[in-house]
């Protein structure tokens, strides 16, 4: 059923249009016509306003038998840096960059299984159920694509996202939701030799700050990382400006609400002892999401995994996809491994029977209920 050759090639087309986030214009366009070169109906969105891209997401909807429930496949088209002028290499059943790269599967490998699903499932004339088929923008660096998605033309109740590594077989039913905590802490200039008592420290106040914060693993589904602290000056002047990101991930709402809560008490009880000025922001950047293997859309993807030959096993992850959107706005969805391996380094690469059989999932996925 599935044609290995066409699959393979049609992820090596993909991985070859520069997609950086940002930058997924060509991307688009590509799967636009690709699409309606199956006769499919094709729309697109304005997404790439408000999410920083020169793309745009990309629907697709199919109608199908009335007493299947309506599934969305999606993946994202935007890559990690650096992603321009990728090279692929076949070696050994495997698809790797030049070296020079990233690969791009992460997520063209879930794209290229999506649509040779559709190609396989449109050629043999069988009966399917309805399906939506989203592709989307801006993935990496904060779901933002996903974000702007317009819902409104979306009828899926349930959903599946290709986009985790390892074999396929591998289903994310779990995943956290995150919150980003920005802040600027302002002190007093001051002479560093004749007059630092008249001054107040930034960095000093930033450093009491974070020595108080319970950080990395807070518990078996909590997490906390400061990504930036920064102040850059000469020696021989107090520092009055310093900027502060970090984020705090939990399954448990509860849990993640109060590890930033608590980090922002550490920064403001720092302030207020040394005299500085704390201004900060919370951005709930998603929500997390959950599902037990005997949900009945979870008991689906697992079946069909089993019919084409692949042992399933259900995984929580601590990172965050599109799924994590899509839950939120009321689609039931977990995510699919699709093969990818070493992402986001210039040594990723993917199994070709990884892309065969993430396709083959996808197939089964798209028959009507039985």
């Amino acid at each position: 059923m599935i044609n290995q050759a066409r699959v393979t090639q049609t992820f090596l087309d993909y991985v070859q249009i520069d997609s950086e986030t940002h930058f997924e214009r060509e991307m688009t366009a590509r799967l636009v016509a690709d699409l309606e070169a199956l006769g499919l109906p094709v729309t697109t969105d304005e997404a790439g306003k408000a999410a920083g891209s020169d793309g745009a997401n990309v629907y697709c909807h199919l109608e199908g038998d009335p007493n299947s429930d309506c599934i969305l496949f999606s993946a994202h088209m935007d890559t990690v840096t650096p992603g321009k002028g990728v090279r692929p290499q076949i070696r050994d059943g495997y698809i790797y960059s030049d070296g020079t790269t990233i690969l791009g599967a992460d997520d063209k490998s879930g794209i290229a299984a999506i649509l040779e699903a559709l190609r396989t499932l449109l050629e043999s004339g069988v009966p399917h159920r309805p399906m939506d088929i989203l592709f989307t923008i801006r993935e990496e660096g904060g779901l933002n694509g996903s974000a702007n998605v317009d819902y409104g033309r979306l009828k899926a109740k349930y959903g599946v996202v290709l986009d985790a590594s390892n074999d396929v077989g591998k289903i994310v039913s779990s995943a956290p939701g995150q919150i980003r905590i920005y802040a600027d802490i302002y002190g007093r200039k001051a002479h560093a030799g004749s007059d630092p008592e008249k001054g107040v420290s930034a960095i000093q106040a930033a450093a009491v700050a974070v020595s108080r914060m319970r950080l990395q693993r807070i518990d078996e589904e909590t997490t906390a990382n400061i990504g930036t602290l920064s102040c850059v000056g000469e020696t021989n002047v107090v520092q009055d400006h310093v900027t502060f990101a970090a984020e705090t991930r939990s399954k448990s709402p509860e849990k993640r609400k109060a590890q930033a809560n608590h980090m922002v008490a550490c920064l403001q009880e720092a302030c207020d002892a040394l005299g500085a000025r704390l201004e900060y922001r919370l951005h709930h950047s998603y929500q997390s999401y959950g599902f037990p293997d005997d949900h009945p859309h979870v008991r689906r993807l697992m079946d069909a995994c089993r019919r084409t030959g692949v042992e399933p096993w259900t995984t929580y992850t601590g990172g965050g996809t599109d799924g994590n959107n899509f839950n939120a706005h009321g689609i039931e969805t977990v995510v699919l491994a699709c093969g990818m391996e070493h992402e986001h380094t210039t040594q990723e690469r993917i199994a070709i029977r990884n892309l065969v059989d993430a396709s083959q999932v996808v197939y089964q996925l798209m028959l009507p209920d039985t």
